[in-house]
């Protein structure tokens, strides 16, 4: 296989959950508390300056693994080992059916081969593995695999950050499967484990806003729209005449004008219910389902004064603000009230440091 280090490792050490966004560094660490509980050991959030990381790609690897390193030290764990993801638009994924008998040497083999009618580059330019998700049901004789690719330099990049930290990469995730991860343990608190619920997960990030529809643990539809929270850093900055990194910062600290609420964030606030019910709509009008019964709002900007309650007003969708660590203990070096403020940014490290419990 081309792929040396697995996008699904089947054994994982204990390590921390990394993902490298577009503004920020952000870590997770999680515990066994015993009998089944998880804790939420240590977290750290760490902002990285303009341009480093620009639409998933590393730009300037020497000054992500300096934020890198500076959030590892600041969570406090001793933990090395390394969870990661790639941006879900630098992978290709496909779903495939193979016959169930087949040894891992010729299931490889067959991988291979499958790849490269999906894959628009050669095969040694990609980093590959792919993981059997089980038995097909209407063919008990196949089962299901999933394939994963990207181009190498996608894949060496954050390696080499993470190594230029001081750190061991452990596993290579999807974003959108880390996040998922991190999803289907809230849904799966909901009354009957959410049965029959058609729940949409809008993350609102620095630069884009995802959508992920879910129904019964699969997600029916997905689509990222180019909307997020640098916009209000962007009309802060304009508003008051300040640098954006300043913009950004208040925002953040929430020492703005008392014109600021009026004035600059319930316009955006308006944008932000615009452009997802928007969304909604694109879901309705591109799938065969007709409604929706739960939003879920995940991301930095997803805790803005207003939001929740204005988008269920105008979607009549009951909205909530999501936290990955709902359930989870939580350690005494956690502070809660900084936590309910971070907490909807750290779906996808916190999927990823669920991998050391992975079976």
């Amino acid at each position: 296989m081309a792929f040396e280090l697995p996008f699904f490792s089947s054994k994982t050490p204990p390590l921390i959950g990394l993902d490298v966004g577009s503004s920020s560094i952000k870590l997770v660490e999680l515990a066994d508390a015993g009998d089944g509980v998880v804790r939420l050991e240590r977290y750290a959030v760490e902002p990285i300056p303009r341009g480093a990381v620009v639409d998933g790609n590393i730009d300037k690897i020497d000054v992500v693994a300096d934020a890198v390193r500076r959030a590892w030290r600041r969570s406090g764990t001793r933990i090395k080992n390394v969870a990661m993801a790639l941006p879900t638009s630098a992978v290709i994924t496909k779903r495939i059916a193979l016959p169930g008998n087949l040894r891992e040497e010729e299931m490889e083999m067959q991988v291979e081969s499958e790849a490269n009618q999906y894959i628009p580059f050669a095969l040694d330019e990609v980093s590959l593995d792919f993981q059997v998700l089980g038995p097909i049901p209407n063919s008990p004789e196949d089962v299901e695999v999933l394939i994963a690719a990207s181009r190498k330099e996608k894949v060496e990049d954050r390696l080499a950050v993470v190594q230029a930290a001081g750190l061991n990469p452990i596993v290579v995730d999807v974003e959108s499967f880390a996040s998922r991860a991190a999803l289907e343990r809230l849904i799966g608190q909901l009354p009957n484990q959410g049965e029959g619920l058609v729940i949409a997960v809008f993350y609102i990030g620095a630069n884009t806003t995802g959508v992920s529809v879910m129904l019964d643990g699969e997600a029916i539809y997905e689509r990222e729209q180019p909307f997020g929270g640098q916009q209000l850093t962007g009309d802060i900055s304009r508003a008051y005449g300040i640098p954006a990194d300043e913009a950004e910062q208040k925002k953040r600290s929430g020492d703005l004008p008392a014109n600021y609420e009026d004035e600059v964030l319930r316009p955006f606030v308006d944008s932000a219910t615009t452009e997802i019910t928007r969304a909604l709509q694109f879901f309705f009008t591109s799938t065969p389902y007709t409604r929706v019964d739960q939003i879920m709002l995940a991301g930095g900007s997803s805790v803005l004064a207003g939001l929740p309650e204005a988008l269920m007003e105008r979607a009549q969708v009951p909205t909530s603000v999501i936290s990955p660590f709902k359930g989870m203990e939580l350690s005494p070096n956690i502070r809660e009230r900084q936590l309910r403020l971070d907490a909807p940014a750290l779906l996808t490290p916190c999927g990823l440091a669920m991998r050391r419990f992975d079976k």
